[in-house]
């Protein structure tokens, strides 16, 4: 594995220190991701926190610390401390009283074990010590995390059923930190894959997205697809699909341009318009979202031949996606900057013509020839201007 908790930067930081002396060391443990991405050499951005302590306790000791807190998720015990070097959400030891698959009803414990084992993965249930960074480890997530195994705690079809969206949480872990994968779980993933057709939207697009932002994720979409379960979530892909995510990956790679997730899954679709609207719609992705992905399933030859016009129209950003997605030359768009039309509506009125629509009408016509010829310089377009206006009034009169 990688760096262990005492060097990790985090471990050090001032706001951490200061939140267990208000809490007390021993009523609390830093959980979860900060402590399996540490062992793995991963950078940390976020830190959990779970406590003996009832939520109402967390939020007096804070505020007798001079912490300011905020109730995020207070029924389900979880208060986010604000500190200095960043937000610690502080929850409330749990065990599970009932879940339906989408949600679950909880009891406030006292048992840090009780706590873990409603975890999904052995490697999320590791607690650190806040101050000497003993790690406790009841389900074998150490020796898992050493050969880079996503398991399951307990019965993999049980933990399933508890929140159904576990069946893409284990993908998305599986693509990003997993080596083989664990039969066990892909069995359970196949044979209940069709509960996600039960989640909402929202939870379903994040945890899709938060996949195919990682740096490789084909591997695991193909095995989602032998198994089922894409076809359940996605089902709009075909194998078609996953050959041209594979050739965007390695064009992307290429030309060392990072990982979007909107851009590879318009790479998963057929360029359909229609498509993509009603996928946008039903995974409820923002409108950006949404305006971007119509944009990539527009996407055509011509954007191959004028990759500079299409950036002028389409954006930069688009225009580079929509290149990248056909295996284009990058080239043209490289370290080019997006030019102005120099041409004002005042500049067309004071040679003449009425302000209104025929200024509109002759500043289009005059921008299309200024995209067509390359972006010429001023000189150029008070020249177009001319053509224009004698083309109008041939007579001069």
């Amino acid at each position: 594995m990688g760096a262990d908790l005492n060097t990790a930067e985090w471990t050090r930081r001032a706001g951490l220190h200061a939140l267990s002396a208000a809490l007390g060391a021993d009523n609390i443990r830093w959980v979860g991701g900060a402590i399996r991405d540490t062992l793995l050499g991963l950078p940390v951005n976020d830190v959990d926190c779970a406590t003996l302590l009832l939520p109402d306790a967390v939020i007096d000791r804070c505020r007798a610390a001079g912490i300011r807190t905020v109730p995020t998720g207070i029924d389900h015990g979880t208060v986010t401390a604000i500190l200095k070097d960043g937000p610690v959400e502080v929850t409330t030891l749990r065990r599970d009283v009932s879940t339906d698959g989408r949600r679950a009803t909880i009891a406030f414990s006292q048992d840090w074990r009780e706590d873990a084992a409603r975890r999904d993965f052995t490697i999320n249930a590791l607690y650190a010590h806040p101050e000497t960074l003993e790690i406790s480890d009841w389900f074998g997530g150490l020796d898992d995390l050493r050969h880079r195994r996503v398991r399951f705690i307990g019965d993999a079809r049980a933990r399933i059923r508890e929140d159904h969206l576990r069946i893409l949480r284990y993908f998305r872990f599986q693509a990003r930190f997993g080596a083989k994968p664990d039969s066990e779980a892909e069995n359970a993933c196949a044979e209940l894959a069709p509960m996600l057709k039960g989640l909402s939207r929202e939870r379903v697009a994040m945890e899709l997205l938060g996949l195919l932002g990682l740096p490789d994720p084909l591997k695991t979409l193909r095995q989602m697809k032998a198994l089922g379960v894409l076809g359940v979530v996605l089902p709009e892909t075909c194998q078609p699909g996953l050959t041209a995510l594979e050739q965007l990956l390695k064009a992307e790679q290429a030309a060392g341009i990072a990982p979007d997730p909107i851009r590879r899954l318009a790479a998963l679709l057929p360029r359909h318009v229609d498509t993509a609207e009603a996928l946008a719609a039903r995974l409820r992705l923002s409108r950006s979202q949404r305006a971007r992905l119509v944009s990539l399933a527009e996407r055509g030859p011509a954007d191959l031949a004028a990759p500079r016009a299409l950036a002028y129209v389409e954006g930069l950003a688009n225009a580079t996606d929509r290149v990248l997605l056909q295996q284009g030359d990058l080239a043209p768009l490289t370290g080019w900057e997006v030019p102005q039309f120099p041409l004002k509506g005042g500049q067309v009125v004071a040679r003449g013509v009425t302000a209104g629509p025929e200024v509109a009408r002759l500043m289009r016509g005059i921008e299309q020839r200024w995209i067509d010829e390359g972006f010429p310089d001023q000189d150029r377009v008070k020249k177009l201007l001319d053509e224009a206006l004698t083309r109008q009034n041939p007579s001069g009169a």
